[in-house]
């Protein structure tokens, strides 16, 4: 090798430093199947780590701001080179980011050993940095309509805040933080969603002359995104006011008209298509859940808040990291049989979950669905990892356009 070759080697950064989605995708797989065991060990062997969080707390905070706010990170600092024109953050302001994100995962676990307020500092060091991040790169891109992407970051951090103000005997009402985070999240996954579900859809279905195509965003799609909206933020702030409970189902039913039009039965061939579509039926379950919940004792609000979680966050975010991370790496834009078991796992996982309701058999369905996670993240996490560390960028649209 001559050593002009050598040189530029050198000052390449690894390929899992050259764009967002590589480390992030990569940590929220591995970290979504470990914490996941992590929180069974607590719940079956009595496990107890040196954390200021109880098991479960620590078990919701882990899942809400560390694997789902990776996999965020990785698709935003993906998207928006796209959105913007400018390079994507690379390099060593990358591996800091990354850097934060596992300072925040590690901190959590031994936050009993110091301070508490080191500890949160350490941990919400990440979803602001990030959100201000987000934000720069738009703003000096002049990218306006997406600089409202920046604020279910913001809230996130907020959110997170609220946990530890909680936790440190604040006045904050008992689980703001994290219903608030959640809500932030089912925001994200409704407005992304909402472009690039039917964008992709519509281009596959171009591809195969179809006559029938998703229609463009109508008033259909904003009365489903104001009504589910105003019911998340009305349950996570005021989760005791019933008549919330209709609003939500309204929500519901405006959710599942607006995934009717996206023509997800025509591409029923297509697991990667296919996924995106269940992962917002599973918004739409969740929603509905959520809104009987506040209207009945039948229903249990564990059920609802994990259709939401397991199923439509799980598979949401499976089916986005597992297309963009194909199309980026250059490969074809198709499922092969191990990340169709990858969103089959997951899927079952996110069923047994909402099916526990109790009774008898509600032990053994958790421990089912845990396995069933953790064998699905796991599985992405292996099959996934060596193309997100092999160098074979080739940018392309995830907004729908490749």
């Amino acid at each position: 090798m001559a050593m002009s070759d050598v040189e530029n080697a050198k000052a390449e950064p690894l390929a899992i430093w050259t764009i967002g989605f590589r480390p992030f995708f990569l940590m929220a797989g591995v970290w979504s199947a470990v914490a996941l065991a992590g929180w069974i060990g607590m719940l079956t062997m009595g496990l107890v780590p040196p954390s200021r969080f109880d098991p479960l707390t620590w078990h919701i905070h882990e899942m809400l701001f560390g694997f789902v706010l990776a996999a965020i990170a990785g698709f935003l600092l993906t998207a928006i080179p796209n959105w913007t024109g400018r390079a994507p953050i690379n390099g060593l302001p990358l591996a800091a980011l990354v850097m934060l994100w596992l300072a925040g995962r590690v901190i959590c676990v031994v936050s009993a050993s110091i301070p508490l307020g080191l500890a949160a500092a350490i941990d919400l060091a990440f979803p602001f940095v990030l959100c201000g991040v987000v934000a720069r790169e738009i703003i000096a891109g002049r990218n306006w309509r997406n600089l409202v992407m920046s604020v279910p970051l913001a809230v996130l951090g907020v959110a997170d805040l609220l946990m530890y103000l909680e936790l440190a005997g604040g006045s904050v009402p008992a689980g703001l933080g994290w219903r608030l985070g959640l809500t932030a999240i089912i925001v994200l996954i409704s407005v992304v969603g909402g472009r690039i579900i039917p964008s992709f859809t519509r281009n596959w279905l171009v591809k195969r002359n179809a006559l029938r195509l998703p229609p463009a965003h109508g008033h259909v799609d904003s009365f489903a995104l104001v009504t589910l909206h105003a019911g998340m933020i009305g349950w996570a702030l005021f989760p005791g006011v019933w008549p919330l409970g209709w609003l939500l189902l309204l929500a519901a039913a405006f959710n599942l008209w607006r995934l009717g039009r996206w023509r997800g039965t025509a591409a029923g061939t297509e697991p990667l298509l296919i996924v995106l579509h269940a992962g917002y039926l599973w918004v739409i379950v969740g929603a509905a859940l959520l809104g009987a919940s506040m209207l009945t004792d039948h229903v249990p609000q564990a059920a609802a808040i994990h259709a939401l979680t397991a199923g439509a966050i799980g598979t949401m975010t499976l089916g986005v990291m597992t297309r963009v991370s194909l199309g980026h790496t250059g490969r074809a834009l198709t499922a092969d049989r191990i990340t169709v078991l990858i969103y089959l796992f997951v899927s079952f996982a996110a069923v047994a979950r909402v099916a526990a309701w109790g009774g008898g058999s509600a032990a053994m369905l958790i421990e089912i669905s845990a396995t069933l996670w953790i064998s699905g993240f796991g599985l992405f996490a292996l099959r996934y990892g060596p193309m997100l560390l092999a160098p074979r960028p080739q940018p392309v649209d995830i907004q729908g356009r490749e």
